[in-house]
């Protein structure tokens, strides 16, 4: 893979929106050891800035704006999950997994059990994760002072009935699952992957890091999983990642606010 010198480097930059998903791809193009340049939008009543919508159409963060030398204008990407790969082989190849053993076969089906978790969590962490985090945090609305005084013990039964049915199930059903891979990390490594962070890491900082800090599981349950999170958020790549959006925003942040 063709190498970039800070000459022919293209621009970079993050359209970064306060207390977003935006954090682990400032951490991301902190590994890919690039300059990058962030453009901070805030939050209306808790609404992403309106203008997120002239750079993309629907309006969400992150994206990262790509412009090679010479052209007229950026390519933009969405998805973390998309940002996460196009930048990892680009600029980032240390953070993904080797396919193929070295020296072994190559082909379908051969490839090494690091490359497959690699590939399988850049799309399990907005897959399979989030979607029921995220419902959870709009049923819990329904709980609080927007809806009427009179309507919140319907609205709070309905809401713990989903819980006990769905909610908790599938947090269950998802944090075993993890909790076994961290176990059983090839080459008895500390990362999903393996010994070595990947990525795919990174991608899964902010789900896990938010399920800890909300409380969607508990240290004794799943010491393991718990275990893996408090690592990723000590890395020096994450602390990195804290102190730029400090430094630009003037405020103090988490990796998972």
């Amino acid at each position: 893979m063709a190498t970039t010198t800070d000459q022919e480097a293209p621009k970079v930059t993050l359209y970064w929106l306060e207390k977003s998903r935006s954090q682990r791809i400032v951490w991301l193009l902190e590994e890919c050891k690039i300059p990058y340049e962030i453009k901070i939008f805030k939050r209306y009543e808790k609404r992403a800035d309106p203008e997120l919508k002239k750079i993309h159409p629907l309006g969400k963060s992150p994206v990262v704006g790509i412009q090679p030398p010479g052209a007229a204008q950026p390519i933009i990407l969405a998805e973390s999950g998309l940002i996460t790969e196009y930048f990892t082989e680009h600029f980032a190849p240390h953070l993904a997994p080797k396919r193929y053993a070295e020296g072994g076969k190559e082909g379908p089906g051969l490839e090494t059990e690091s490359w497959f978790r690699y590939r399988y969590y850049m799309h399990y962490a907005e897959g399979s994760l989030m979607p029921p985090m995220v419902t959870n945090l709009i049923f819990n609305m329904l709980k609080g002072p927007s809806i009427p005084y009179l309507l919140r013990p319907i609205t709070r039964g309905i809401c713990d009935k989903v819980d006990t049915l769905y909610f908790k199930p599938e947090y269950a059903t998802n944090f075993s699952f993890l909790e076994s891979q961290i176990a059983t990390s090839p080459d008895n490594g500390s990362f999903l992957c393996g010994k070595d962070l990947t990525a795919a890491d990174i991608l899964m900082t902010f789900p896990l890091s938010a399920a800890k800090e909300r409380g969607f599981m508990t240290k004794d349950r799943y010491p393991k999983l718990w275990g893996y999170i408090e690592m990723m958020e000590g890395l020096e790549g994450a602390k990195a990642a804290v102190k730029k959006i400090e430094e630009m925003t003037g405020e103090s942040y988490k990796l998972v606010d």
